[in-house]
């Protein structure tokens, strides 16, 4: 299973997370009823959905111990993590200032990132997401002695960083809340959002399936559970769902992640018993896996559309 060097070949599958995301973004949109498109939202998500393909790139190795990352596309992936970060801190840097980003001079953006909290998480943030995208970069070239393992802590870390200093961190175990949702989502969706590239044959389905099942069921479970005292303990009551912006992305975003869970135990009757039992082909698996990230780009969308709703 090891697939080091060709785990680009069969990216494109997953496409289709970049126009769901978008769409999700769009959706919160019409939700708050704002008359400027979230811009700061398009960006994120993009920064969201790639570090969390990183983060699940480099945990294949602990899904199953035949499974590599395939490095040129980790790379990849996490240069567009960092660059999007970046974008993202011009975008906070500009609201902690109060202009628009064309009017971000370099004086403000540099006093935001050496005397602001927010700008020097950010800067951490740039630091990790850099370090994984040379550091893989390199193991491209030296895979026999690369180690997933130290992707995968940067890329946790970095993931990690930014909601443990959102508005959450006001609230008793809010940052604990806010980080284990963040990374629980990342891993259920960068997993199978790994599988789909690397993966080729009936077989390696049915083996690492199940394992990923398995998995997802906790993860599921995290990101369920945080995300609703999260949310409830943001807006106050119940009332703000359908009276807020905020409340109306957040119901949207729980309606989606009903229909993944929906989604997610009708596959455990069907596509993951018939995998494990060799029954159903790799191509079969593989359209399986890119609709259901596709499904969860959306609620990725939404979420990073929320991170930035006041």
């Amino acid at each position: 299973m090891k697939s080091g060097t060709t785990g680009g070949r069969d990216a494109a599958a997953v496409l289709l997370i970049v126009p769901a995301g978008l769409l999700g973004v769009a959706l919160a949109w019409v939700l708050t009823i704002t008359d400027a498109l979230p811009a700061e939202g398009i960006v994120r998500v993009i920064a969201d959905c790639t570090g969390a393909a990183v983060l699940g790139l480099a945990a294949l190795p602990r899904l199953h111990p035949r499974l590599w990352p395939p490095w040129r596309l980790l790379a990849g992936l996490a240069g567009v993590w960092c660059g999007t970060e970046f974008a993202v801190l011009i975008f906070e840097a500009a609201e902690v200032v109060g202009v628009s980003v064309r009017r971000l001079g370099a004086d403000q953006f540099g006093t935001f990132l050496t005397e602001i909290s927010g700008g020097q998480v950010g800067i951490a943030i740039l630091v990790g997401t850099g370090a994984v995208a040379c550091y893989s970069a390199v193991s491209y070239r030296r895979a026999e002695s690369a180690s997933a393992d130290l992707v995968l802590v940067f890329a946790a870390v970095a993931l990690a960083l930014r909601p443990i200093t959102g508005h959450m961190s006001q609230q008793a175990f809010g940052s604990v809340l806010a980080a284990v949702h963040a990374l629980a989502a990342a891993a259920w969706f960068g997993l199978l959002v790994a599988l789909a590239t690397v993966v080729r044959t009936r077989g390696e389905w049915a083996v690492v399936l199940p394992r990923y099942s398995a998995v997802a069921v906790p993860l599921i479970g995290t990101v369920a559970l945080t995300g609703i005292v999260n949310g409830l303990v943001r807006i106050g009551g119940i009332a703000p769902l359908v009276t807020t912006g905020y409340g109306r992305i957040l119901l949207a975003k729980t309606v989606v992640l009903l229909s993944l869970l929906a989604l997610g135990w009708w596959w455990r009757r069907t596509w993951v018993q018939r995998a494990a039992d060799h029954r159903m082909s790799a191509d079969a698996s593989l359209r399986r896996a890119v609709a259901e990230v596709t499904i969860m780009a959306v609620a990725f969308g939404l979420a990073a559309t929320l991170a930035v709703t006041a």
